[in-house]
């Protein structure tokens, strides 16, 4: 069995360089020790390349008794070497070998020299992971065989299963608590008092929403939606905003004890990344020099310069995503089809959410490419470096792309329009958009719930349909195509077609040539950041944003359901093997995760106190109505608050087109705390004083018990640290032992 394979075409048919170029490689691998075996077939040529057994002895005895543990076990006194080590090994030495120019074997696969170079598959390790793990049957279990995947694809990739497992396990609760806000909603929608009075209030005209084709209307046209807004804003929202901070705390500092137990179960605890990165570096060159740390001062200004204007493109893109809803609401409003014309608004919330989202699709392209160019510019001293800070920058610049329309709509939208007769305007022309009388937070559902539901489901029908519909077009049918799969082993057997064959079928073969994601050259080295960076979206939508959609947990926990599986078959039976790395945490995106964390707190609290309308009712209530100063009316303390709530414009300038004659009707309403010359009340300033005060004392409260969970659960158990301390016990006992024994024999030498 092979570690690795190399694919090129019958060296008859390449060009003589490109022949001389693959024979001087193959020379090249040979020098460094590697075991290289040339298979021919019809029209390519297989190149299977072994691990020898001195370089694993020589790395073996390089590395820590303890980190040798996680790469073989014992059997019947002989040591069985995991295949995922090998080909750890094997890639290093493949991606450090260097000739001539081009130097190395990514440059001479963009070259067009060898068509490809992947790890082998291994029989038994694959039947198990595919019969257990990778099955449609096992949607319903949340626990993933860690060991299995540990031992065929690396700890890298077991310890985003690890996390995405705790992640989905601990989103029941997140979604039992979500659930209940919803249904406490709707339970009291149609005894909620600020609905009732909208639904009843057919004798309140509202202004105009737009200069043309819109006319005056009446509140109680918009009685549904104003039902709907009471689902996702209502007293229970508080408190789940408030437990969501706390949720997000616990999962994470209990995360890192998991995360504790988990590797010390694979003797990783202490593993040393730089110590294993010399080490392979001595075993491929024993006279190289280690690769030391560098900073310049010009490139990182450079690198700021950049990132900002990247940012401001993202914040630019928004930007005119807000002028495109403006100038939809005036399209849609100017229609002849009802169901435009009838709500132009919501309409153009919809359809602004949609293009927000081809945006982000398209953006994800082009950060991307910047992403990896800035990653590059910084000339990182290793490739743990260079995904860290690809990631960070990538991570930003997606997330920017992702949040900054909600943002707008939960702190921004109806709150810098201005009022009639002086109303705030886009090129003096298009008027902002406004909230509903009874708030902002359904626009701010409506856009999370279009992103999250179209992200998740066009995303997942991409990452598992895509690969078979590749298969399907013709370029990919051709038998030549065929003979390139990811093999187990090279047997001396063929099929009748000529071609060695596969226990694992064609079908990756396919996907990956010509036909395939060429990012296996760019990003080969990024193990499971795709997915790391598609669940922590997932993940900030469940938190930022959760005041204004309770649901967004439950949909976490079914997408999650679904994507562990859809992971799994995605691994195992649509990719190539990928190169198992090692790791004992999941690196930067626990930073990440932090900072979400933290930015949930504050974004939360913002919602509660400026897009949702909790405040001004709380103030109405107890300050301006019938239950003030401690009355008990025996009627409800809100009864009258959407008339408190609502502003007079005299329509000095009345247009008799509308349908209303000038006698009866003479101003309307526009939702604003203004008195008659349009300045602000003071039950303006005493709900503005207010929502900054629940502001910072939610965040402080919020973070008080943020710091307080962390303090009070530690992030490694005791029972490792215990274990630890016991082996460093009996390892020095032993040691001692042995010194003791060597003092004695010279002493009785002399």
């Amino acid at each position: 069995v092979f570690d690795y394979l190399l694919v090129s075409k019958r060296l008859n048919s390449l060009s003589d360089w490109k022949r001389a170029t693959v024979r001087a490689f193959i020379e090249e691998l040979k020098k460094t020790g590697l075991d290289v075996k040339e298979f021919v077939n019809q029209n390519k040529i297989f190149y299977g390349v072994r691990l020898s057994g001195d370089i694993i002895e020589k790395y073996i005895k390089l590395l820590k008794k303890e980190t040798c543990l996680s790469i073989a076990t014992r059997e019947k006194k002989k040591i069985t070497v995991y295949l995922c080590f090998r080909i750890r090994i094997a890639h290093f030495i493949l991606e450090k070998t260097e000739m001539g120019s081009p130097k190395k074997l990514q440059d001479l696969l963009k070259k067009g020299v060898f068509e490809c170079a992947f790890p082998i598959h291994e029989v038994n390790g694959y039947k198990q992971l595919q019969e257990g793990w990778a099955d449609w049957s096992y949607c319903y279990r949340l626990t993933q065989p860690l060991l299995q995947i540990k031992n065929y694809f690396g700890e890298k990739v077991a310890l985003y299963f690890a996390w995405l497992q705790w992640y989905t396990f601990m989103l029941i609760f997140a979604a039992l608590v979500g659930l209940f806000t919803f249904l406490y909603g709707l339970m009291h929608v149609q005894t909620s008092q600020v609905s009732n009075e909208i639904c009843e209030a057919n004798t309140t005209l509202m202004c105009r929403l737009c200069d043309k084709k819109c006319e005056e209307w009446w509140l109680s046209d918009t009685c549904t939606y104003a039902k709907v807004s009471h689902l996702f804003d209502n007293e229970a929202t508080v408190g789940f905003a408030m437990f969501m901070a706390v949720w997000a705390t616990v999962f994470l500092e209990i995360w890192k004890r998991q995360r504790a137990r988990t590797v010390q179960l694979w003797h990783m605890y202490y593993w040393d990344e730089e110590e294993e990165e010399l080490t392979l570096e001595l075993i491929t060159s024993p006279d190289s020099e280690p690769k030391l740390y560098k900073h310049s001062y010009f490139h990182s200004t450079l690198i700021i310069i950049l990132i900002s204007a990247m940012i401001a493109l993202l914040i630019g893109i928004a930007v005119a995503i807000v002028v495109v809803r403006v100038v939809l609401m005036v399209i849609y409003s100017d229609s002849d089809w009802p169901f435009l014309s009838d709500h132009p608004d919501k309409m153009a919330v919809m359809t602004g959410a949609v293009i927000h989202y081809l945006f982000i699709t398209i953006m994800k392209k082009v950060n991307k490419k910047v992403a990896l160019f800035l990653s590059y510019l910084e000339k990182p001293r290793s490739e743990t470096e260079r995904e860290r800070n690809f990631t960070v920058m990538m991570f930003t610049f997606q997330f920017i792309n992702m949040f900054s329309s909600l943002f707008y709509i939960a702190f921004f939208l109806g709150r810098v329009n201005g009022h009639p007769d002086n109303y705030v305007r886009i090129a003096g022309k298009w008027r902002l958009e406004e909230c509903h009388p009874s708030g902002c937070i359904t626009d701010l559902f409506l856009q999370m719930a279009v992103i999250m539901v179209l992200k998740q489901t066009i995303n997942n029908f991409f990452e598992y349909l895509g690969p078979y519909v590749i298969i399907l077009l013709p370029p990919c049918k051709t038998k030549e195509r065929s003979c390139c799969c990811s093999y187990y082993s090279l047997e001396n057997t063929r099929s009748k077609t000529g071609c060695i064959p596969s226990s694992v079928g064609c079908l990756t073969s396919r996907l990956w040539m010509r036909c395939g994601d060429r990012d296996v050259v760019s990003l080969g080295f990024f193990l499971v950041f795709g997915d790391f960076k598609k669940v922590l979206i997932q993940y900030s939508f469940t938190t930022i944003f959760v005041a204004a959609f309770p649901l967004a947990p439950l949909l976490a926990l079914i997408n999650n359901a679904i994507e562990i599986r859809l992971d799994a078959f995605k691994m195992v039976r649509l990719q190539r093997r990928m190169v198992p790395k090692k790791a004992n945490d999941i690196g930067i995106w626990l930073q990440i995760l932090d900072g979400i964390g933290v930015l949930a707190v504050i974004a939360n609290a913002l919602v509660i106190a400026i897009t949702s309308d909790f405040i001004p009712r709380l103030i109405y209530k107890f300050h301006y109505g019938p239950c003030a100063e401690g009355n008990d009316p025996g009627i409800d303390c809100l009864t009258g608050y959407i008339n408190s709530s609502l502003s007079v414009h005299y329509m000095k300038n009345f247009d008799n087109s509308t349908g209303f004659s000038e006698q009866t009707v003479t101003y309307c309403r526009y939702r604003d705390y203004r008195d008659n010359d349009y300045k602000y009340t003071v039950q303006f300033w005493h709900i503005f004083a207010t929502r900054l005060g629940f502001v910072i004392l939610f965040e402080h409260v919020a973070l008080c018990i943020k710091f307080i969970a962390a303090w009070f659960v530690p992030d490694v158990p005791r029972s490792v640290k215990n274990g630890y301390l016991n082996d460093k016990h009996k390892r020095l006992r032993k040691d001692l032992k042995q010194c003791s024994i060597l003092y004695s024999s010279r002493n009785s030498l002399f």
